[in-house]
Formats: C-alpha cells, structure tokens, sequence
C-alpha cells in the first residue's frame, strides 16, 4: 500500500530527475503485525503460560515465535494442542517456531525433525527454524559444506510435509576460515527456493555486517527479521527498539527487497525496566514507527 507520504516522496525524487537508491523509497505492504520471539519471555514463562501468552497479547502482538519444544515437555509443559489453543484465544498464531537441531546434525537421525513437524501441524506453524548450532561442527570449510548440506536435507522433509524451513544467525557465522564463512557458504550452497533466512538484525550489525549489502546480494532470500536494538553505551546488550544504535528506518526500506513476511521482536535482556513495559514499547515503535 503507498501512504501519501510514501507517494510525495517518489513524486519529489522523480520531478527532481534522481533515481538513486530508489528501493529505499519503494512502498512496502504494511500488515502492522508485529511477532516477538518467546525468548524475550523465557524468566517469566515457566512459571505461568497462560499469563504470559496473555500479557504478550495486551502488548500488542499478534504473532509468537516458539523456543525451546519437546516431544516431552512439549511448549513449556502444554503440548502443542493445548499451546496453540491458547495462542487463538488471545486472538494470536505462531508463524514460526525455533527447534534444536544439534541432535540431527551430529546423527542426521530425523526423529525429533518428525516430532517438530508434528508440533508445527497442530499449532498452525508454517516455518521450521535452526536457531543456532554447536560450533564444533563448523570449524572447517568442508564442515560448512557438511552442515549445508544436513539444512538442505532437514529442508526437503519439511517441504515434503508442506512446511517451511529457515536458519536464524548469531556473529559467528561470519568468522573467516579459509577466505569464507559458514554463512557465506549457507546463502551459495542451499537452494534459496527452499532454505530460507531469518535475520537476526541485531547480530549482523554487532559482527560489523551491513543488513542492506546482504539483502542487495540475496534478495528474497529472507522470510523474517529479528528485530533488536543495541544498547548505545554497552554494544554487547540490548535495549527498546527506537532507543539504540541501529538505524531500522534504513533497513526496513528494504525489507520487500529481502521477501521479508514477518516481523519478529527480540530482547535478549531488561536494563531498568519491566519486561512487559519494554516489549509493549518496542511493539509500539515498530508499527507507528517502522511502519511494518
């Protein structure tokens, strides 16, 4: 959708004859969902789903991101029935879920993929995520191809199965072994059709990448932003979105460039502040501000 502001700036850009950088002014569909990714919540879960869920709803979001699932403990002792269940009642789905996936990379035994599989059906979940990975199993690059080549495997099962498959990146994914890096080797060495990227925008700009160079470089190759601030005075923490050192307006400009469908808040860490405030604070300034 173009909102008047959006027109009047490309009007301005074109009368005056520049066509520079014009994917930055390009109009974005605005869903004005916001998710925010469990973790965020991980003291307070434990103790009282029902509340949290519930808390998270009155912050103003309509999608979750999932953590931490067992066929055991299922989603923080409800299993997935009763978690998604719970999720429609406060007028919330669950788009996306992030599964341990250490198990099948050291085995390649895809039994607890199938219990994910299982989870993301009864919950409505349309992507499978790899949150992170031991880095003992990328210490080379013939690692790198190793491991590519296991998310190419677990992402054909999940397709298979009419699911989505995406890989969520920390830092040391960009650490240099022999002139390229595991995330390098991710984005040229998997189907972009069928491994897709969730970018966490926090950690690509603390490892001194540029989310925009890497988007101009894969476009449409990532489903999902994690959005989190960096605190201005202590890099290695975060803090309300809108209150740190990353310039979203500039990435979000590029956000359909990236096939970006979700918009997914995260914080890692409360300095001073109320987890519910912060992340009602955070909601805010995603949709007045960002305009997702």
């Amino acid at each position: 959708m173009t909102n008047r502001r959006t027109f009047l700036t490309q009007a301005s850009l074109i009368s005056a004859g520049m066509m520079v950088a014009p994917k930055l002014v390009m109009a974005r569909a605005q869903s004005n969902v916001v998710g925010l990714q469990l973790w965020s919540m991980r003291d307070q879960l434990p103790h009282n789903v029902p509340t949290v869920i519930s808390k998270v709803a009155k912050a103003g979001y309509k999608e979750v991101e999932t953590y931490g699932y067992s066929k055991k403990d299922g989603f923080w002792g409800l299993d997935a029935k009763a978690f998604g269940d719970l999720l429609k009642s406060n007028g919330m789905s669950t788009p996306s879920g992030h599964f341990e996936f250490d198990h099948f990379f050291a085995t390649g035994q895809t039994d607890e993929l199938e219990s994910y599989i299982e989870a993301a059906h009864i919950t409505g979940m349309e992507t499978i995520i790899v949150p992170h990975l031991d880095g003992n199993f990328i210490k080379t690059v013939d690692d790198f191809k190793r491991i590519a080549d296991k998310l190419s495997t677990a992402a054909a099962i999940c397709k298979k199965e009419g699911l989505k498959f995406g890989y969520h990146n920390h830092n040391f994914e960009w650490k240099k072994v022999d002139g390229t890096t595991f995330y390098d080797t991710i984005l040229t060495h998997t189907d972009p059709k069928v491994v897709k990227m969730e970018m966490d925008l926090y950690w690509v700009v603390r490892t001194g990448q540029d989310p925009v160079e890497i988007i101009k470089a894969h476009p449409g190759r990532f489903f999902a932003f994690h959005i989190k601030d960096m605190d201005k005075s202590n890099h290695e923490l975060n803090t309300e979105i809108g209150s740190g050192t990353i310039d979203f307006k500039r990435i979000m400009g590029y956000a359909k460039l990236a096939g970006v469908k979700h918009f997914i808040v995260e914080q890692e860490n409360y300095t001073n502040i109320d987890a519910y405030v912060s992340i009602t604070q955070s909601c805010k300034y995603v949709k007045n501000v960002l305009h997702v």
